[in-house]
């Protein structure tokens, strides 16, 4: 018989929660667990880490949570490093450091999205601590992997959700504007708003012309289509802002770099300016209506996309990363996220992932998919639908 490993892991979520989080960290347990490791739940993410708030799981701990949503660890969007106190900004990589060692942890495994993944090689590289990370976000943006947990749940409830603004749009005869999560990468909108049918479908990837969706939606006006359902992510740009935006950067490179040369400083670009704007959903829905003159109204989903149970793809997902971390984990490999590559859990080196986001290229097979069912994607005109 082989002798089972010893040591001691510890386990957090961070970031926004999302469907899954509790069947990983069921996965991960049960098969640490069934290795001979220890396992110590941290409550609220790295911050229950920097106030040592901790507690051991064992497998009745993690019984019966499997279909729960959520993270019964509870979660927080501190980073170690950016830590607020008094008004001030402190980095607290060292007590983290130090609180690892004090529960003699062999590895940190973190739950979370492309934030958690650069602020867990932060604290390996600059802590000196072994982590291990799964990737988990609704927006399915993390690099080196095919899939992240959460997604697949998410995107039912965004589907849903456009399943039932068609019954409201035919109705009335409207425009309904629905504004899904994704403030960089469209894959959210991108997936549900195919499998809900909208109509229009704008996405942060690829900036959108005003004109054309106008023009898209008076064609369906003159097909004798009584209603347009427009999915839309949070951080669609308009071809004008993508300029505007490309303008300011290269400004702000060329600021920042004069200034180098001159005084030596390493800072620059624009910082510290918060505008109060109206939603990209509600300024799209108010410049339809003048257009076309078709009534428009917005729905915007937010946090309903992260709650409730994950849906069976997800806790399959879930289950299969956190038992492939639990393996690994009792191999001592370390410094790694676990992602799905094609059919496989597969680890994938950290300094592959952290800083990197997955968006969705514009000749991906789902944008296609998309075209060819005459779905306006805003960036030309598209047949009569």
């Amino acid at each position: 018989m082989l002798r089972k490993p010893s040591g001691t892991i510890g386990i957090l979520t961070a970031g926004g929660d999302c469907p899954g989080l509790n069947a990983v960290i069921r996965g991960v347990a049960k098969a640490a667990l069934h290795y001979g490791l220890k396992v110590v739940g941290i409550e609220d993410g790295f911050r229950g880490l920097i106030e040592n708030r901790t507690r051991p799981l064992e497998n009745a701990d993690v019984s019966g949570i499997l279909t729960q949503g959520g993270t019964f660890l509870g979660s927080s969007r501190d980073k170690p490093h950016k830590i607020e106190i008094n008004g001030q900004v402190t980095d607290l990589t060292d007590v983290v450091a130090r609180n690892y060692r004090k529960l003699k942890l062999d590895c940190l495994v973190c739950l979370g999205g492309n934030g958690t993944q650069k602020t867990a090689y932060r604290l390996h590289e600059r802590g000196g601590i072994n982590v291990l990370t799964l990737p988990k976000t609704i927006d399915n943006d993390v690099a080196e992997t095919d899939i992240t947990f959460g997604f697949d749940s998410a995107m039912s409830v965004a589907t849903e959700a456009i399943d039932r603004l068609h019954t409201t749009a035919t109705s009335h005869q409207r425009i309904i504007v629905c504004e899904i999560m994704g403030h960089s990468a469209g894959w959210l909108c991108l997936g549900s708003g195919i499998a809900g049918g909208a109509d229009v479908i704008l996405i942060p990837e690829i900036p959108y012309d005003l004109q054309a969706v106008a023009r898209h939606l008076r064609r369906r006006q003159r097909a004798g289509k009584r209603f347009s359902i427009i999915a839309v992510a949070e951080g669609i740009v308009s071809r004008e802002e993508a300029k505007a935006r490309a303008a300011m950067d290269r400004m702000a490179r060329r600021a920042a770099k004069e200034t180098r040369i001159v005084s030596g400083a390493t800072g620059g670009g624009l910082e510290g300016v918060h505008l109060v704007q109206e939603s990209v959903a509600s300024r799209l829905a108010r410049q339809l209506q003048q257009l076309t003159g078709v009534e428009a109204r917005v729905t915007a989903l937010g946090h309903v996309q992260r709650g409730g149970t994950p849906t069976a793809f997800d806790r399959l997902l879930c289950t299969r990363l956190g038992t492939k971390a639990g393996e690994l984990l009792a191999e001592r490999r370390y410094n790694i996220m676990v992602g799905i590559k094609g059919a496989e859990c597969v680890p994938v080196p950290l300094k592959k992932v952290a800083g990197i986001k997955r968006i969705v290229p514009v000749d991906h097979p789902w944008v296609k998919t998309a075209r060819l069912v005459e779905t306006c994607l805003g960036d030309e005109e598209e047949g009569a639908s």
